[in-house]
């Protein structure tokens, strides 16, 4: 769903074969169905709740089994959970923290590997502009995607000579049904929503120029560069503002 079926399509629409992984497994195979008949592509499921520790390892066997060789790696998925840090239950907690920074890093460490022997591989991770500052009512999830940010800039650096690129995406609220499943009210979110397409076409260009981290529009930029002109607390108390998570 959301901006992982985007990124699907759009790499089907590329040419390049798929292997698609999520926990929703009749969505999945629809998914697949389509876009092999549509695309005339390779598409193969791999079933996964990647909240389960054991996940990323079951990912990486299925694509060894299945002799396939990765050349693009999108880590985008993500658990949220709105509301006070003191109100998440203890079991979310691990799954946020195990789907937003543990599958991905995992992932990224075992799939990394083949890709420098070849020279040739490509990481995008799914961040947000959350990552950049805490966001009271998001503090879990703004923490892990700053967790994102800084490990994808410290690979983007590390791989330079290797041949293979790492970016991180950083959009601000997209319209998807990300919202609802965290518990978060769309409708008292104080900035406009992009659609999942401009975060796909974003880390496209990204990839192709060369860049490291990648604000999805405009206004996702002016909003970070106007942090460098108040103080942190301010930044946060905006933060706060714009996601509105605890209004009454």
């Amino acid at each position: 769903m959301g901006i992982g079926e985007a990124f699907a399509r759009e790499f089907a629409a590329r040419g390049h074969n798929l292997v698609l992984v999520a926990r929703s497994e009749a969505k999945l195979y629809a998914l697949a169905e389509e876009l092999r008949r549509e695309r005339g592509i390779r598409v193969e499921v791999c079933v996964e709740d990647l909240s389960h520790v054991d996940a990323p390892v079951s990912v990486y066997e299925f694509c060894c089994q299945h002799h396939i060789k990765i050349d693009f790696l999108v880590n985008c998925a993500g658990l949220s959970q709105a509301g006070y840090f003191d109100d998440i239950p203890m079991g979310k907690l691990d799954d946020i923290m195990m789907v937003n920074m543990m599958a991905m890093a995992t992932l990224t460490r075992l799939f990394l590997p083949g890709m420098v022997s070849r020279r040739q591989g490509n990481i995008i991770n799914i961040a947000s502009l959350g990552g950049l500052q805490g966001v009271p009512g998001l503090g879990l999830y703004s923490a892990s995607k700053a967790f994102v940010i800084t490990l994808s800039e410290s690979l983007f650096m590390e791989l330079q000579d290797k041949g293979v690129h790492v970016i991180v995406v950083c959009p601000g609220f997209i319209a998807t049904g990300f919202f609802d499943h965290a518990g978060h009210n769309v409708k008292k979110i104080r900035l406009p929503l992009s659609g999942v397409d401009v975060v796909v076409h974003a880390a496209m260009r990204g990839l192709k120029n060369n860049r490291m981290r990648i604000f999805p529009t405009l206004l996702d930029a002016i909003l970070v560069f106007s942090q460098r002109l108040a103080s942190r607390k301010t930044v946060v108390r905006l933060a706060s503002y714009f996601a509105a998570v605890n209004d009454e």
